[in-house]
């Protein structure tokens, strides 16, 4: 069993680092999921992508493992309220309703994972 969440926190860890990276080269997607209310939203966007592609790598090396976990935890439910609103909205961000209604049960799966790479790790 020990192999197979080894695997599942690599494989997260990859998914991780991937969304970061289309935050560099996608930023139009994301633009639409930052609130019009914050400034900056290129800003937001580049870092938030570099939050994910060092989190990510850091989820790969043993030491870092649960700091990673810990962080990624935090990150997703930080990013929460966006898929929820998305869910809600007339024009969804994420494109269409169901594309929303798929996405959020989808957050709470990866805010368990987390939070079970960051417990297991303790």
């Amino acid at each position: 069993m020990k192999h197979f969440w080894n695997l599942l926190r690599i494989l997260f860890a990859l998914f991780m680092i991937n969304a970061g990276v289309q935050h560099f080269m996608k930023p139009e997607f994301f633009s639409v999921f930052v609130p019009a209310f914050l400034p900056f939203k290129s800003f937001i966007i580049y870092a938030s992508g570099i939050v994910e592609i060092l989190l990510g790598a850091l989820l790969i090396i043993p030491k870092y493992k649960n700091l990673a976990a810990t962080g990624i935890l935090i990150l997703m439910i930080l990013f929460l309220p966006i898929h929820i609103w998305d869910v809600f909205s007339d024009t969804p961000a994420i494109g269409s309703h169901k594309a929303a209604y798929i996405r959020l049960p989808l957050q709470f799966v990866l805010i368990a994972l987390a939070y079970k790479f960051q417990k297991k790790n303790k």
